[in-house]
Parts: structure tokens; sequence; C-alpha cells
């Protein structure tokens, strides 16, 4: 059974225990879904409403690209899970194994890339939060704001697990140089998007 087919109990439980998996990458990936979704919950709430037909079209845009995303998001707690595997077992060869450096390496380059897809999904939902503000229901705007401090969060524990792995790889710096970008061009609108919900809400 899949991580996806666990109940939310069963999910935190595991994430609790003593256990290799889940960990930061799938916690990252739920915490991003679970944004995502509340974006899709603010367009669906905003649609079909008078008020707001001038700018259905770019809701209902965004609702699409949110389902997108919130399926990809949950597609990698799965992946996160699935890529520590190989991991521990390259980590488990003897030292004096002559093919473990090799399956190390390999293995780290595997497990770093749903961290990285977790990033850019957080990336991508930036302008899609900055649409429902913009255009969303006045009275959902809480949602949105909820939804931007939480992709924030999701990116930042991304790139966490991202670095994590990169430590292991002598092309690392590159690496990091091509993926902390994401995290730099998104964190600023979605803490923008937030803080101006906050701000909107002040009595």
């Amino acid at each position: 059974m899949g991580w996806l087919e666990q109940s939310i109990m069963d999910f935190t439980g595991h994430l609790a225990a003593k256990e290799p998996v889940p960990g930061g990458g799938g916690a990252a990936a739920l915490i991003g879904a679970v944004a995502v979704a509340l974006g899709s919950m603010a367009g669906n709430y905003t649609v079909g409403k008078k008020a707001y037909a001038a700018h259905e079209d770019a809701v209902r845009s965004a609702i699409v690209a949110a389902d997108g995303l919130r399926e990809r998001l949950l597609a990698l707690i799965d992946a996160d899970a699935e890529a520590f595997e190989p991991l521990s077992r390259a980590y488990a060869l003897p030292k004096d194994d002559p093919n473990a450096e090799a399956a190390l390496l390999e293995a780290t380059r595997g497990a770093v890339l749903a961290p990285i897809g977790i990033l850019q999904c957080c990336a991508e939902l930036a302008p899609v939060l900055e649409t429902l503000h913009a255009y969303g229901s006045r009275l959902m705007q809480s949602d949105v704001g909820c939804a931007a401090y939480a992709a924030a969060a999701a990116a930042e524990c991304a790139y966490l697990n991202v670095l994590v792995n990169l430590r292991a790889l002598p092309e690392g710096r590159q690496l990091d140089a091509q993926v902390r970008p994401l995290l730099d061009a998104a964190l600023p609108r979605l803490r923008a998007v937030a803080e101006d919900v906050k701000e909107t809400l002040k009595i």
C-alpha cells in the first residue's frame, strides 16, 4: 500500500515513528498539496459568482493549474519514499565494497529528484495564488493566505531535503546553483500574497 492510501492518522503516526519513511520530503509534499487544495477551494467558491464574472476565466485557469499541482505533489510523497530504499541499501554496503561509493552516488542522485520536484511545484503555485488573491472571492482570502504560508513552508522544507542530499554529491554546488533560484523566486511571491492578506484582514 502506498502512502496515498494511508489515513492522515496512519501517515502522521508513521512520520512520528522511528521509521525511515515517510520523512521530511514526504511531509513537504503533503504540506504543499494541502496548500494547493486551499487555493483550489478559494477558486471553486469564486466561479459562478456574478461579482467575479469579469475574471472567471483567470480563476478557472488557476483551479486547473492547482489541481494538476496537487496531483503531482501527492505523487511525490510516494516518489520520495521509494527513492529512500536504494539509498538505504547503499548506506548498508560495507565500506570496503568496491561498488559502495558508486552505489551511494547513484542512490543520492535519485533521492534528490523528489524534493526538487516538490520545490518546483511550490514555485509554480506562486502565480496561481497571486491570481486567486487578485480575483478570488473576498470571503476566501484567509484561505488563500493560508495556502501561501503553507506553500512557502513546503518550499523551504523541500529545499532542506535537497541540500541534505547535495552535500554527498561532488556536483552538489553546481546543482544547488540550479535549484536555489527556484526557492529565491518563489518565497517572496508567496510571502507577499500571505502578508497582503494579513494586512487586508487586520481590524
